[in-house]
């Protein structure tokens, strides 16, 4: 019988894969972890806990963690009451977690460490509905914080004095309970709680495990914000839904070395992790011998025929030969950086560079590129192993449906879109149509074989003073592949001319300044060198030749430091938020123009 809901479902993985390892995370320098028996146990502890707290179905229960093995032991706690996990991101500040609290009224809050408790104390007294806030790394002797172990241990009396109350409770979630209200990261105002239920969520994860092959041998590699609906979805639900082991990363620093440790089947993770490994692959290829680098150099040109040949549906035996010489060569090493067992990674979140996708897949490894947002649960499309195409975010998940306004915008409808936005009818409104159909704010088509390719967001895009419209994000990708360049964003609404405000690889830059006795001292000195200037232009010049004179960079500026989340230029899932980076870089940018 197929699961009703996330509980169920989780119910079901834990009767048929009892035994084996579910979670995984680093402890003492090496991996170690839980069954889905004992993940269980501790579910079951902890939703006895919130009953003996006073929690009841449909009370909004906040939590706030980095991804740790008690992130999913909470998740499911909290739903396996008919309460709703309202997952707040770490990085942000207290003003925006108290708007979020209170909002979406939680009256209890899970912190996993001292700072983020702190975080919670300092608001603490403006959020009279909040009863209690759970410290998860131990004791604190402040009146209404209750430390992890303490409510497991009261959730075990709890549950001995009230039999058959636990298994009542998870029999009486619908499919309609809602699960999550996920305040998405707005790049202005205050962000806006996405309702999602049961449904929504559990018809992706059943979609996706149509079409993705995910079983109990899988082992996922989890590094990206459970908060992040794609993760929590493919990451986290997926995963148990299919029985499959998750091992947590250390934290984002620590993702190469955890690849290695880990040896993950699938990762789901955004563009960044691809663009970083791309700029270490190129750049270890370029500092090498001159014969190791014609080796390099031959391999990918080889993985380049293989590919054209292998879509063709013939592949010569010369070509086989070469490829498998190639391969022991260069992408068996390319491969071992990954774990060596990795069938693919999934990525999500934002734009991935058609360039960086085939550039991995010519040296064997595959990422499936997929499409969606918070309101849709959030997959709408994603490339298939046997069914991608590079630039493109796949065909519609099955039970979606995908079309394209005239003005190219994106809508979609499904099982999977979203209730609507927490108390706010006028945003739903403006987001949901009378039909049902999602407007997505994205821009995009769907070739004559289903594939849908998105161009940009509405709102980014660029109409020059020319009255040329520009797609900045298609240009971003084309530039992020120059090794010397690691973040950039494009610029000139109602300009007569594009501009780019460009993070470099420092390393990189560092690296030719060196090779070419270019004397700095900093950061600051290295960008502002006219010959490094030079080089970087170099680059951007030659992979933008086929572009329209329109779309051309013709100034740009180099910053002596990346855009981050800690300084609110990303957002949490690292989406570059254009508003703050152009007031931020305002006296810049006029200079350009």
């Amino acid at each position: 019988m197929e699961s009703k809901t996330l509980v169920h479902m989780f119910q079901d993985a834990v009767t048929n894969h009892g035994d084996k390892m579910a979670l995984m995370h680093k402890v003492s320098g090496s991996y170690t972890g839980i069954t889905y028996n004992e993940f269980a146990s501790r579910v079951r502890q902890l939703s006895m806990g919130l009953l003996h707290l006073g929690m009841k179905s449909g009370d909004r229960i906040a939590l706030m963690a980095e991804n740790r093995l008690n992130w999913p032991i909470v998740d499911f706690g909290i739903l396996s009451i008919g309460a709703t996990n309202v997952p707040i991101y770490p990085t942000i500040t207290p003003p925006q977690i108290k708007y979020i609290l209170d909002d979406s009224e939680s009256k209890i809050i899970f912190v996993s460490t001292k700072d983020l408790l702190e975080k919670v104390l300092v608001i603490r007294d403006e959020l009279p509905q909040l009863e209690k806030i759970i410290y998860m790394e131990g004791h604190f002797s402040i009146e209404n914080v209750l430390s992890f172990d303490e409510l497991l241990s009261a959730g075990e009396q709890y549950d001995r004095e009230n039999p058959g109350l636990f298994e009542r409770l998870v029999d009486e979630v619908t499919p309609e309970t809602l699960c999550g209200i996920i305040y998405t990261s707005g790049t202005t105002g205050n962000p806006k709680g996405v309702m999602l239920t049961h449904k929504n969520i559990l018809s992706n994860v059943k979609a996706s495990k149509s079409v993705l092959r995910v079983d109990s041998t899988d082992i996922f590699l989890s590094f990206l914000p459970l908060c992040h609906s794609f993760e929590r979805m493919a990451g986290q639900f997926l995963a148990i839904g299919s029985g499959a082991t998750i091992a947590f990363a250390e934290n984002i620093g620590t993702v190469a070395n955890n690849l290695l440790e880990v040896k993950p089947t699938l990762v789901t993770s955004v563009p960044r992790l691809f663009e970083k490994i791309y700029s270490r692959i190129i750049e270890n290829a370029q500092s090498n011998s001159p014969i190791k680098r014609k080796i390099f150099n031959w391999a990918v040109n080889v993985g380049g025929k293989h590919m054209k040949s292998e879509f063709r549906g013939k592949i010569s035996p010369l070509l086989k030969m070469q490829h498998k010489i190639a391969n022991k060569l260069v992408y068996s090493t390319i491969k071992e950086r990954v774990g060596g067992r990795l069938r693919f990674f999934v990525s999500g979140g934002a734009p991935l560079s058609q360039q960086i996708a085939e550039f991995f897949y010519k040296v064997g490894v595959l990422i499936l590129e997929g499409y969606g947002l918070t309101e849709s649960s959030p997959v709408i499309s994603v490339n298939l192993e046997n069914k991608f195409r590079f630039g493109s975010v796949g065909p519609a998940i099955p039970g979606v449906e995908i079309k394209i306004e005239k003005d190219g915008e994106i809508l979609s409808r499904g099982p999977n879109i979203m209730n609507g936005y927490y108390k706010n009818p006028a945003a739903t409104k403006e987001a949901i149509d009378s039909e049902g159909w999602l407007h997505t704010g994205d821009i995009g088509f769907i070739d004559e074989d289903g594939f849908l390719f998105i161009t940009d967001r509405k709102k980014n895009i660029l109409v020059t003073t020319g009255g040329k419209n520009v797609t900045p994000a298609s240009i971003e990708n084309l530039l992020i592949t120059s090794p010397f360049i690691e973040q950039v964003m494009v610029l000139g609404d109602r300009q007569k001319f594009l501009t780019a405000l460009i993070v470099p690889n420092f390393d990189s830059l560092k690296n030719y300044a060196r090779e070419n006795n270019i004397e700095f001292e900093t950061i600051e000195d290295l960008v502002q060198i006219h010959e490094v200037r030079k080089r970087v232009d170099r680059d951007i010049k030659e992979l933008s030749k086929n572009l329209a004179r329109f779309e051309q960079i013709q100034k740009f500026t180099l910053l002596p430091k990346e855009f981050s989340i800690e300084d609110g230029e990303l957002t949490p899932s690292l989406k570059i938020k254009r508003k703050v980076i152009e007031q931020k870089y305002a006296d810049i940018i006029r200079k350009m123009y």
